[in-house]
């Protein structure tokens, strides 16, 4: 399976270069919000994934079923919280970064937190090929067989006029978007993984996509992921 992750500083454009790579590749692309609105999806009713073809099942058709696998088969190891049903699985995976490494009692332990988002991110890439934007996927995966690791960064202010134009906010909000992101990107990576999340050692290549456009970033890190997939036995 192929298996891309990409992490990048607020408004450094990641999830675009993640979006073009996906396609170049033809990588399921998975952020928070994929996984959040698969997670909604249980709730709902609905024709279960592995009566589907695979082929024709949408995506958000089977990281739904792929959740509730996971779900299933937690709670047949007697691991499952209260808090991981239908109705909890969304809010647990749409905190943000700040909302996960924060100081007040979460409703689930962190422990389980990171327990549960680390199966999810491990379970992904053995249902197809993917590339995962963010949560840690970096390490999560970080010895996963031919993955290729990418980090997305940019000069403050690049960032800032990128936030300032992509949210139409003002100077002085966009300052607070991007350190509010800065600020908890770190933390959770801290946090739960005890890493500088910006130490470059931890991926294949670094781009700075005030340097290189974001059409060309996505191009490179194609070319990177196809040539170790190659290189695998």
């Amino acid at each position: 399976m192929s298996v891309v992750t990409i992490s990048g500083q607020t408004g450094s454009g990641a999830r675009e270069v993640g979006r073009l790579a996906a396609q170049r590749l033809h990588l399921d692309y998975v952020d928070q919000e994929i996984l959040v609105e698969a997670a909604r999806a249980l709730g709902v009713p609905m024709e279960s994934v592995v009566s589907h073809d695979e082929r024709t099942a949408s995506l958000g058709e089977r990281l739904a079923g792929m959740l509730r696998r996971f779900l299933e088969s937690s709670a047949a190891a007697g691991a499952a919280d209260p808090m991981l049903g239908s109705g909890g699985l969304d809010v647990l995976l749409g905190r943000t970064y700040a909302e996960a490494a924060g100081a007040e009692p979460p409703e689930v332990s962190d422990d389980r937190y990171l327990a549960t988002l680390s199966d999810i991110i491990r379970d992904l890439p053995t249902h197809g090929d993917v590339l995962i934007i963010g949560r840690g996927s970096q390490v999560i995966l970080k010895d996963w067989p031919g993955a290729v690791h990418a980090l997305v960064v940019a000069p403050l202010d690049h960032r800032l006029e990128e936030v300032a134009r992509r949210e139409q906010l003002t100077e002085e909000a966009a300052v607070k978007r991007v350190h509010d992101g800065d600020k908890g990107r770190t933390a959770f990576h801290h946090k739960f993984f005890k890493i500088d999340v910006d130490d470059p050692s931890l991926y294949h290549l670094t781009l700075n996509t005030a340097r290189v456009p974001i059409e060309e970033a996505a191009e490179i890190i194609g070319e990177v992921a196809s040539r170790v997939q190659r290189d695998q036995p």
